[in-house]
């Protein structure tokens, strides 16, 4: 569940950065994780999209799995909820920030 779909970011000849992924890829429940651009996207309800940084609050390492309602670090074990990032486990002592994204039709894109 980790890995990011195919359609991860596009940009055209005109410098247009296309959409991140689709709302379909999101799975409801849990999240998808896009390395690359540094963010996680989640749908914790229905129509419901979220995102948070992939940088772990506790020692910076990056987020590696969204599994059973939570995105997780496996450097030192902390949890986050993907209802708001905030801790749910583990050493991290601040929740993950949260990014800017729109949905539009059924695209997804940062800010």
């Amino acid at each position: 569940m980790g890995e990011p779909p195919e359609q991860a970011m596009v940009t055209d000849d005109a410098g247009t950065t296309g959409p991140l992924t689709t709302t379909e890829a999101i799975p409801v429940g849990g999240g998808v994780i896009f390395p690359e651009r540094g963010v996680v996207i989640t749908q914790p309800a229905p129509g419901v999209f979220l995102a948070f940084s992939t940088t772990c609050t506790h020692q910076g390492c990056s987020v590696r799995a969204v599994a059973a309602g939570t995105i997780n670090c496996f450097c030192h074990g902390s949890r986050f909820r993907i209802t708001d990032g905030s801790v749910a486990g583990g050493p991290a002592p601040a929740p993950l920030p949260r990014h800017p994204i729109t949905v539009t039709g059924g695209s997804i894109h940062l800010g």
